[in-house]
This record gives C-alpha cells, structure tokens and sequence, in this order.
C-alpha cells in the first residue's frame, strides 16, 4: 500500500488502558509499512485517563513532530473529543474503509481514532491502509476547513485569558481600594 504521503512518514499513537493490546498491534501494522512510530502510551493495562495520552498525540500532529496521530481507547469517542480540542487538529473516528476514506478526502483529518470493541485488528489494517492511502481532495473542502481554523483563531488561548482577568482583578482590587478609604 502506498501511503499518500510524500516522504517517509512518522506516526505518533497513544492509548488508554482499554486500548494498550490494540495498540501495540497497530504499532507492527505501522512498522510492517516502514512507518516510524513514537508510542506516548500508555503502556500498562492499569487504569488511567484517556485525555492524558489523546492531548499528547495531538499536540506533537499539531506541532508537526509527527505527520498523523492515531489514538485508540475503548469506544473511540473520548479520545475524539480530546484531540479535537487541539488547534489544528481534525481528528476522526473510523469505524469502516469508507469513513477513512472521507476524514482524508473531504476533512483533511490528521488524526485517526479507532475504538478497539468496535473494530477488528483485520479491520484496523483496512481502515489504516485506506486513511494512508487516501490524499485530501482540496477544491471545494478548502473553504470548509478553512472555517474550522477561522473557528479555531478566534479562540482566545487560557493564558490570555487569565492575563486579561488578572488585570481586570487589578483593577478592581485597585478601585475598591480607593473607595474604602472615603
């Protein structure tokens, strides 16, 4: 299978506890293709939160240390929301070939989520071999991701908004201060 991409590729993967057998099998899949791959856990069966390792993943396909992501927990659905809070991030949970298939083509996705009860390690390997496979369609899909990442700029980042209610903190402190005095 030919992957769509135009140089050796690198994938990062994490999962959660209920997804740990799945995912190591995903990493040979990956591996067999000469696909480089940074496993960020977890690596214990022990039970840990999802959005620890999902926020991983996304943030290193965000910062483009990676060239996709794939996340893997029980149903598929937490690691989804998780990585979708990452700016730049348009990640998609695929159940089937066809829905792998549309995240490259019509979404552009970068990160791939599979739910390990849901989905078949034969059925991973197609779904894997379509999402490499597949390269984004561009022309009328631009516009529509391009409103995404319009979306995602107007955000204000945590930072900003905590330096903006301190300073507004501030200055109330600063105006009940004065009143006090009177």
């Amino acid at each position: 299978m030919k992957i769509a991409m135009e140089h050796p590729a690198k994938a990062v993967i994490g999962c959660d506890h209920r997804g740990i057998e799945f995912k190591n099998k995903v990493i040979n899949i990956l591996k067999s293709k000469s696909i480089e791959v940074l496993d960020v856990g977890t690596n214990t069966d022990k039970s840990c939160d999802y959005p620890d390792f999902g926020f991983k993943v996304a943030e290193i396909v965000a910062k483009k240390e990676a060239d996709f992501g794939i996340l893997i927990c029980n149903s598929g659905i937490g690691m989804s929301i998780v990585a979708n809070k990452v700016k730049g991030i348009r990640a998609a949970l695929c159940i089937n070939e066809k829905l792998a298939e549309y995240a490259r083509l019509h979404n552009d996705a970068n990160v791939l989520v599979i739910g390990a009860e849901f989905v078949s390690v034969e059925l991973a390997e197609s779904i894997i071999n379509k999402w490499l496979g597949t390269k984004f369609e561009g022309d009328r899909h631009i516009k529509r991701i391009q409103k995404i990442s319009d979306r995602e700029e107007k955000q204000i980042p945590k930072e900003e908004c905590d330096r903006i209610v301190k300073k507004w903190q501030d200055e109330v402190r600063k105006w009940q201060s004065q009143a006090w005095r009177r």
